[in-house]
């Protein structure tokens, strides 16, 4: 090693220092040359500069017990002139290259920051910042948030925030998660013989007792009936200092009391000798309390319920629960075109998914600190009647940073609950109502009506509910119409909600105008195709990257009324009429392939032998 490059070096080592790598609060963790870290050396075996056996050993290594997903690795060089090659094909030579050799490997197991120096004194130093996403095949230069290069040594959680929102790493961590909940209902389902209802508040509370500082670093001391104790102690202390009157406090913490006297969790056995309670924790400290640190827009905790429900033989769809896809939470925020002033409502909140998307969006738009607890205190409005979804979903709140205080736990249609809701003028509501709950006020349509007659004059109202709410007559629409106005009304896509089997449509309305007293037509979208595929072990992802695409089409179509042939057109209904675009809109027959013709006599083909096997039997084949 030449003399220049150790100057390199001692430049990097000093800007360390003084961003605070070294600092004993810090838990970044900074070595040199070699790894003391398993993975990290297995990795790096073979991954020589000069392309023989030898271990590759960077400059510096900095790795985080709080994000251990992430690696950074730095190659240094003397010269700025061996700073890059135009091919990247140079390892040994040149900082940019080695570095790129080093994420190769390295990727396997991290996302990594690649970081290339050269140069010999501050003033001078030339510096590269690059991005390689776990599994990906190449890697990209690293830019800030703001799109601005990275060109000199930044503190570790600056790197993060610019790395974490990387649709590769993004994609990558929500696929972990969605991996891990299976893993984790199993091993609770296993070991701690939870009921379906109960692992959701273990997740979440736990979430909320690693938020105390004091718990996080001590957990693993306790003994495991003892640290069933904490473990309710802090949930309890971090409900309690949350800002939520205190009969909320009362409505919350009770479902979590049930899961701080679970006989098995305090239990150590032959398998798990410190406890499954412990296990749980150290589980999800490791692979979920990252996110919630980093994507304030993800509902977390929605994500391991929604996944949790599917392994139930059936506790979510006999209480109509079927929650949001996040994309689509999102798509709402969009669809309101949210900002920094807007009031928002959900008075069927579930486990806060839309609150969290429009808080996300909101803050997108806040440009001073009073503005974003504004936000977080005044402008998010939820009401959700099952105490443990309420539990929940203030608890979703809280990790999140705030929001909660304006959660009320009761039925919408409760008139305390409806008077308190209304005082706080809401010009935005977005909801996504239970489904299937027949019986006297508690249609679909019921809930969507009740939500706009919350809002103020004028307000946005937009709801997903079943297709037939909006092709089937209905003394509900009937009523819906006399006092608001209906906008628009998309066709979403039939597995939206797999596994549940409910086909969908997003309907705006404008409340407390009149759609009878309106000429305008209703705009109506034809979205079938979210760019998602249903695949067997992660369920509806975007596994091509289309949605991004796709959501900007139809945000923008949608804001502008454009009518496009098969895609979207305008008409003016009643009541009476079908709310839906199928109806409207003409067939675009240019569009239209051999495939699809001989797709449709095959179904149709099918269907005419099912009708003829069943008359056969001697069922009445219009009950079929």
């Amino acid at each position: 090693m030449s003399v220049n490059e150790r100057i390199t070096e001692n430049l990097v080592r000093e800007a360390f220092r003084k961003l605070g790598y070294f600092d004993d609060a810090s838990d970044t963790r900074v070595e040199e040359q070699r790894s003391q870290i398993a993975d990290v050396r297995r990795l790096l075996k073979g991954a020589s500069k000069t392309g023989g056996a030898g271990f590759g050993a960077p400059e510096f290594i900095v790795t985080s017990m709080s994000i251990p997903d992430f690696i950074m690795v730095v190659e240094c060089k003397g010269s700025t002139r061996y700073h890059e090659s135009p091919g990247h094909d140079k390892p040994a030579d040149f900082a940019v290259d080695g570095a790129l050799t080093y994420a190769a490997s390295l990727s396997t197991n991290f996302h990594v920051i690649a970081v290339a120096v050269s140069g010999q004194t501050e003033k001078e130093l030339t510096v590269s910042t690059y991005l390689r996403a776990r599994g990906s095949s190449e890697a990209q230069v690293l830019t800030a948030r703001s799109g601005a290069s990275i060109d000199q040594i930044l503190p570790w959680n600056d790197y993060i925030q610019a790395a974490q929102y990387d649709a590769a790493v993004e994609s990558a961590r929500v696929s972990d998660l969605m991996a891990f909940s299976r893993e984790l209902h199993i091993f609770m389902r296993d070991y701690g013989k939870l009921t379906e209802a109960e692992k959701p508040l273990l997740v979440s509370g736990t979430l909320l007792a690693l938020r105390n500082t004091a718990f996080a670093k001590s957990y693993a001391n306790y003994a495991p009936a003892e640290l069933q104790r904490q473990w309710l102690r802090v949930v309890k202390d971090e409900l309690e200092a949350a800002e939520i009157p205190q009969a909320k406090k009362i409505n919350m913490t009770q479902p979590y009391s049930t899961i701080g006297v679970h006989p098995e969790l305090g239990k150590a056995t032959l398998t798990h000798p410190r406890g499954v309670l412990y296990e749980l924790i150290a589980m999800l400290a490791q692979h979920v309390l990252p996110l919630t640190l980093t994507y304030e827009g993800y509902d977390v905790v929605g994500q391991f319920y929604g996944e949790f429900l599917k392994y139930t033989g059936g506790d979510g769809k006999a209480l109509g629960i079927v929650l949001t896809p996040r994309h689509i939470t999102e798509l709402f925020a969009d669809l309101a075109n949210l900002s920094k002033t807007d009031i928002v409502l959900d008075t069927c909140a579930g486990t806060g998914g839309f609150l969290i998307s429009a808080m996300n969006r909101m803050l997108s738009t806040a440009i001073t600190e009073d503005e974003r607890e504004a936000i977080r205190k005044h402008q998010l409005i939820g009401v959700e009647q099952q105490p443990g979804m309420y539990a929940l979903a203030a608890s979703n709140m809280i990790l999140r940073g705030d929001g909660k205080a304006n959660l009320y736990q009761g039925s919408c249609f409760d008139e305390g609950v409806s008077k308190a809701v209304k005082a706080h003028k809401a010009n935005v509501g977005l909801i996504n109502p239970p489904y299937n709950q027949r019986g006297a006020g508690l249609s679909e349509l019921s809930f969507v009506q009740h939500m706009l007659d919350l809002l103020d004059a004028g307000g946005t109202g937009i709801a997903i509910v079943p297709m037939s709410c909006a092709t089937a007559p209905s003394s509900e629409k009937t009523s819906l119409l006399k006092s608001h106005t209906l906008e628009a009304v998309m066709s979403m896509p039939n597995e939206l909600f797999s596994p549940v089997g409910v086909i969908t449509c997003i309907m705006v309305f404008t409340a407390h105008k009149p759609h009878e007293q309106s000429d305008r037509k209703t705009w109506f979208g034809y979205w079938r195709d979210d760019g998602f595929v249903k695949t067997k072990h992660l369920g509806r992802i975007d596994q091509n990257q289309r949605w991004p695409g796709i959501r900007d089409s139809w945000v923008e179509a949608f804001r502008n009324r454009e009518v496009h042939s098969g895609k979207s057109i305008t008409y003016k209904v009643t009541a009476e009429h079908e709310w839906c675009a199928e109806a409207y809109m003409e067939t675009d027959y240019s569009l239209l392939t051999e495939a699809d013709y001989e797709a449709t006599i095959r179904e149709y083909a099918i269907a005419q032998l099912l009708l003829a096997s069943r008359a056969g039997s001697g069922l009445d084949v219009e009950d079929q």
